[in-house]
């Protein structure tokens, strides 16, 4: 197996202060270190040194290849600014890969290969769906080697020889299908949120809206129709890079529960978790059983002793609160995600599949029959009929 090449790294020449980086034994001085000139210096001569020579006989190593399609997609997958959460699932799927095949030319690497990633993957536990997407991340990396004559076009036409795990044929498991939340156990879990939290989980429970976008919900963002409806447009959404539009309708119910919070700056995030933080501090000091005495009201409170709160609620830290109030309440733990399918089965059933796809934002009518739970009942009653 031939030798791992690693790609040489930024580094600082104290003596000078300036940046520098070793290429072929020879240094090569990219001016003040840290500075963006020297980044944009740095990033020049290593593509340089990966396209000298190794392209036209690919004797690029799959670690050579994922450090490139890494860089690319850091760059490419972005939303707001920021590398969206595609960078982090494409690092999940190319490290198996580097730690059984990094050093590997990229020429040598097939199919067989990839079904012994596949079987590591069984073995540690991933369902069969995560292994497809994982899977299809590999060979999208190697896709992307082809355009741009880093890897023989064989390569990936073999890959994608290897088909996708089909149900029931295969020895990785099931995952467990994503349903809708009880609304007795959503109602239970209410009482131990706060204000802004139990807001989103109401307005996204009648909007069918996703996690993301009641979190990125700005005053500045809704519109008000003339038939009195209102019209929230997320200035970022999934489906974005599409070139689609998305339009998130609200009713009277709902704009009940959204009005509180529109009072602020059109361009402030409507919940906050810096509101969340004071309404349980506040409630900390009610619910104290002993006095404050003066020493402690002076005590000067610890700088490092906790992060200021974001602007902004994350996916993350919303499912976390949800699940924080689950264990308060006793109930069975469930995430924000699953109001979404709750709404759609709803919406589904009295108007029907189309219906159910406008409002959740779907291009693919596939996607809501996912998201909406059968009706079996419904299904009963129609063959009671005319069965």
């Amino acid at each position: 197996m031939p030798n791992r090449k690693r790609k040489p790294s930024y580094l600082l020449h104290r003596p000078t202060d300036q940046a520098r980086v070793r290429i072929g034994g020879r240094d090569h001085y990219l001016g003040k270190y840290g500075s963006p000139e020297s980044r944009e210096r740095y990033d020049d001569l290593i593509a340089e040194w990966f396209a000298k020579g190794d392209v036209s006989n690919y004797r690029l190593t799959v670690d050579d290849l994922a450090i490139l399609f890494l860089e690319r997609a850091e760059s490419y997958y972005r939303k707001d600014g920021e590398p969206t959460s595609e960078v982090y699932s494409i690092r999940l799927a190319l490290r198996p890969l580097l730690a059984m095949f990094g050093p590997t030319r990229v020429r040598d690497f097939g199919p067989r290969k990839l079904k012994v990633v596949r079987q590591f993957l069984i073995d540690a536990g991933h369902c069969r769906t995560n292994f497809n997407r994982l899977a299809d991340r590999i060979k999208r990396m190697f896709r992307w080697g082809v355009e741009n004559e880093h890897v023989p076009a064989a390569v990936h036409t073999a890959l994608t020889a290897v088909a996708g795990l089909r149900a029931g044929r295969s020895e990785a498991r099931e995952s467990e299908p994503v349903t809708p939340v009880e609304e007795g156990t959503v109602s239970d879990t209410l009482p131990h949120l706060t204000q802004a939290v139990a807001a989103m989980v109401r307005l996204q429970l009648l909007t069918g809206a996703r996690p993301g976008e009641v979190c990125a919900m700005r005053p500045g963002d809704i519109t008000l129709q003339t038939d009195g409806v209102w019209c929230y447009r997320p200035a970022s959404h999934k489906t974005q890079h599409r070139g689609r539009e998305r339009r998130i309708y609200i009713g009277s119910e709902g704009q009940a529960v959204l009005r509180p919070f529109l009072n602020r700056d059109p361009e402030a995030f409507c919940f906050s978790p810096a509101e969340s933080e004071a309404e349980r501090n506040a409630q900390r000091k009610l619910d104290r059983q002993t006095p404050i005495t003066p020493s402690q009201a002076q005590r000067k409170p610890k700088s490092n002793r906790k992060r200021p709160p974001k602007a902004r609620y994350t996916k993350d830290s919303y499912r976390r609160a949800v699940v924080r109030a689950c264990q308060k309440a006793g109930v069975p733990s469930w995430s924000p995600n699953r109001l979404r399918h709750s709404r759609a089965t709803i919406i589904r059933e009295r108007y029907g599949i189309e219906a159910a796809q406008t409002v959740l934002g779907h291009t693919d009518p596939k996607t809501t029959q996912i998201y909406a739970e059968r009706d079996f009942m419904l299904a009963a009653r129609i063959m009671k009929e005319i069965g």
